[in-house]
């Protein structure tokens, strides 16, 4: 691999802003503090604000589950953006509340329709206006506050399979689209979304929670930045979630193999899919405090001297736990195995712990209801299943005993799963059963 840095490389950075960070007015200002005065090219990828995606799911349901109060719904999600719109322009007549008034008119026109049978689809239809709605009002701030910046619609450039609610990205197609679109050589600050994208037709797409990661990435690879930085509001990447978790610390510096490991496992402070386009150029990525914006924060590059120093930790909540027996008592073979996994794969639930012996065939997923319910009635079909819910899925990485007796007290042990690096188990909290 050429690791030497040129200088278009070195001249543009990539800052990916989540929804905590863009959550109110006072977020949108300290934005505005972060990127006064570059002193290179940078472009800016934001999430939708605060809870806006929750907010959006339910008007989802609504829409695809008979329409009940989406009207109240829909009328919730603006008035948070009004709110926040009024408190960021002083002038009623600046023109992003015709822009924002007229984004809701298209959302509201979209469900008054009656919907396809195609939940995903409907849902990266709807999901997406967060970013949308978010970026406009971002960029108009900026812009009146003395950073001139243009505003890119995503969905132009980055073309993706219609895997809705998971698209992959098309690099072949998207890749020239980015280099003619994102010119930033011509425009220095240049704001637009992640996590959304487009197929082919353009028919929007969105790329999985937490995809903004990954469309930062992305943007980094093909025009060869010198850096992404992801702004939390945590000070770096943690080794556990602060949620599940007391007295974390801070891992100062990891490698991509390491983040991609963590990542592999569950871990939320990087998106599964964002170290891979990173590490094939050597582009380093920054996790810094939205909050301390000036502090050192984590990085994430080649170098692996640090990664066994502190161990990490990781959990999932609310899993399932499948077990897969045939019902004549015959041995799972690779048949019945490839027959299983197609259909997780058709009803793209993730796998995340997977156990087999002679019998049986058994899987932790996370409980999506719909999709699990109907998963379960496919495979009662040929096999007997047992399931248990409400399980918590726990994952060490450089363990040692002190570590696991830390996560496992008060619990049942349903599964165990040890390597030399990696610690596993699934685990009934005890402290739940009355």
């Amino acid at each position: 691999m050429n690791k030497t840095k040129n200088t278009d490389i070195q001249s543009l950075k990539i800052y990916k802003f989540g929804g905590a960070s863009v959550k109110n007015a006072d977020a949108v200002r300290n934005i505005a503090k972060i990127i006064a005065n570059p002193s290179s090219p940078m472009i800016i990828v934001v999430s939708a604000m605060g809870k806006t995606t929750n907010a959006l799911e339910k008007v989802v349901d609504s829409f695809f589950n008979g329409k009940q109060n989406i009207s109240a719904l829909i009328s919730e999600v603006e008035n948070y953006h009004l709110e926040i719109i009024h408190q960021l322009f002083n002038e009623p007549s600046h023109k992003i509340f015709k822009e924002i008034d007229l984004f809701f008119y298209e959302l509201r026109e979209y469900c008054s329709k009656t919907p396809s049978l195609n939940y995903d689809f409907e849902y990266d239809q709807i999901v997406s206006y967060g970013e949308i709605i978010s970026t406009k009002i971002i960029d108009a701030f900026i812009n009146d506050n003395g950073i001139k910046s243009v505003w890119i619609d995503i969905r132009s450039c980055l073309k993706t399979t219609n895997h809705y609610r998971d698209a992959n990205v098309l690099m072949e197609i998207s890749k020239p689209i980015v280099i003619e679109k994102f010119n930033y050589k011509k425009h220095p600050v240049i704001f637009t979304q992640g996590f959304i994208g487009s197929t082919t037709e353009n028919i929007t797409t969105t790329l999985g929670r937490e995809g903004s990661d990954f469309t930062g990435a992305i943007l980094a690879n093909i025009l060869n930045a010198q850096s992404l930085t992801i702004w939390k509001d945590v000070p770096g990447i943690l080794n556990a979630d602060p949620k599940w978790f007391d007295n974390t610390e801070k891992l100062n510096h990891i490698s991509y193999l390491e983040a991609i490991e963590l990542a592999y496992y569950g871990a939320t402070i990087i998106h599964p899919k964002t170290i891979k386009p990173l590490q094939n150029k050597n582009i380093p990525l920054f996790v810094k405090s939205f909050i301390n914006p000036n502090d050192f924060g984590s990085v994430i590059n080649d170098n692996i001297d640090e990664d066994s120093r502190t161990p990490s930790f990781i959990f999932k909540m609310n899993q399932v736990l499948i077990s897969i027996r045939p019902r004549d008592f015959s041995f799972i073979m690779e048949e019945a195995l490839s027959e299983i996994f197609g259909f997780f794969a058709e009803y793209r639930l993730k796998i995340n712990m997977m156990q087999n012996s002679a019998l049986s065939f058994s899987v932790s997923v996370d409980y999506e209801e719909r999709k699990i319910q109907e998963v379960i009635n496919r495979l009662k079909e040929k096999y007997r299943i047992l399931y248990n819910t409400g399980l918590e899925l726990v994952t060490i990485r450089h363990y040692n005993q002190k570590t696991i007796d830390r996560v496992t007290i008060n619990k049942e042990i349903l599964v165990e799963q040890k390597s030399r690096t990696t610690a596993r188990f699934i685990m009934k909290d005890l402290s739940l059963i009355k």
